[in-house]
């Protein structure tokens, strides 16, 4: 734990910050590190590889034959640190506090990325071979949507050829419950451009006789949903793939966590889509959210002015079988569709899309990692899904044919892109046992 520990301060002491362009050497820096990690923990062919965008790490040790083939993937790459102001200490000097490491990048995911590491060192410099083949796939761009990574992995498509791969990027359900993360959703946005005049316009001399971009912005937005939180584009709803009672049942058997996180959250109520708990709403079922709107004065003060443009960007979560491309296609249409016809509205779709995610209930990949974690924990893991995405798992599956074991060990709890991002050093120390318990698991595969 102690090596454990040291590593993940250095490597959270690289502000690697893969949507910003000035820590693009940052993220350099952080493949470098990552690779001489994989080196010195006997790893073989390690190299720093180009992309179009940010590096990514290589590694193997492939000398088990008649095994499994294993990818692990995993992320250096980490979110702005901002407000920095509500850091408790600064984001980039990681320091331990009650049995806590804080620091950005943590627990999303510098200490899961470390674990799946250790574990094969562990067997390879006490002597002994590893129970599989194992390959790492470790990337600098996740948090910006993995955009080199399908187009990398196509192109390298017999260096990453595998039986399985395992994501490190996921979570555990509590501090002493498992999980086995079996559902990602996928993403898909857009951007929303309206002008209506060639420039502000004073709204004494004007008003009444110029339409305002910020008002016609505001009738759009209130056009995607209608009150009760239902999504009111055409057609968005056709392709939901619909969730078996058993399942909806098995969801509805967990500890009911609603309150707690309406209470960490210090919102007035939970919402959405009406029909679906809220549990639900957020693991089987898609949504529409404005994550920015801005246009006109926004400065200290007033200003009589009619805003001359206005702008918008909107995300969706998906599920299966939604397909990003035609969400998106069908939100340009819906707000081609619903936009006053006095101003200009450009609407264009934002990159980072990806494909919802669902393991299959009877992978064999599935079972081993239960296994794994129910020998460490002591406790069988409850199957979950997550309202979030990971890239990486649909690339994997469309270029390789593989499914993606998510294996992580960050909490949900754990403030990953906010402010005093932290990770429990006893997840730490029980992940390295499930790992290790895990490469255990799959090699007794075949």
């Amino acid at each position: 734990m102690s090596n454990l520990i040291d590593d993940l301060k250095a490597l959270i002491r690289i502000p690697s910050v893969s949507t910003d362009p000035a820590h693009s050497q940052d993220v350099a820096a952080a493949a470098r590190w990552t690779a001489e990690r994989l080196q010195a923990a006997g790893l073989e062919q390690v190299a720093v590889m180009p992309t179009a965008g940010h590096p990514l790490v290589y590694g193997e040790w492939l000398h088990a034959p008649g095994r499994p083939t294993v990818v692990f993937y995993g992320h250096f790459d980490v979110q702005p640190p901002d407000p920095l102001d509500l850091w408790t200490s600064p984001p980039f000097e990681p320091v331990v506090r009650d049995g806590r490491l804080y620091g950005r990048g943590a627990s999303d995911m510098k200490g899961n990325l470390l674990l799946a590491v250790v574990a094969c060192e562990a067997l390879l410099k006490a002597g002994q071979p590893l129970p599989v083949n194992v390959k790492f796939l470790y990337e600098g761009e996740e948090e910006i949507g993995s955009r080199s990574l399908g187009e990398f992995v196509a192109a390298h498509h017999d260096l990453y050829a595998c039986d399985l791969a395992v994501s490190a990027d996921s979570l555990q359900y509590g501090p002493d419950q498992p999980a086995l993360l079996v559902g990602l959703r996928g993403t898909a946005g857009i951007e929303i451009d309206v002008r209506s005049a060639a420039t502000d316009a004073h709204s004494g001399l004007m008003g009444g006789l110029l339409p305002n971009a910020a008002q016609a912005l505001a009738h759009i937005l209130a056009a995607l949903k209608g009150p009760d939180g239902r999504i009111l584009v055409q057609g968005f709803y056709d392709d939901v793939r619909p969730v078996s009672e058993d399942e909806r049942a098995a969801m509805a058997a967990l500890p009911d966590d609603a309150e707690s996180i309406r209470q960490s959250a210090g919102a007035r109520a939970l919402a959405g889509e009406p029909g679906f708990t809220p549990r639900e709403r957020n693991w089987i079922r898609p949504t529409l959210d404005i994550n920015g709107m801005w246009g006109g004065y926004q400065g200290a003060g007033g200003k009589t002015v009619i805003p001359a443009e206005a702008h918008a960007k909107i995300t969706c979560r998906l599920v299966p079988d939604q397909d990003p491309a035609k969400i998106a296609t069908l939100l340009q249409e819906h707000v081609l569709r619903v936009a006053p016809p006095e101003v200009e509205v450009a609407v264009r779709a934002r990159g980072g899309r990806s494909r919802p995610y669902v393991v299959p209930a009877d992978h064999p990949g599935l079972a081993a990692a239960e296994r794994a974690l129910a020998a460490v924990y002591g406790r069988a893991p409850h199957r979950i899904r997550m309202g979030a995405s990971v890239p990486a798992t649909t690339i994997l599956r469309e270029e390789l044919g593989v499914w993606t074991i998510p294996f992580g060990f960050g909490l949900a709890d754990e403030n990953a892109h906010a402010p005093d991002e932290f990770v429990r050093l006893s997840s730490m120390e029980r992940g390295q046992a499930a790992f290790g318990a895990l490469l255990k698991e799959l090699g007794a595969m075949g």
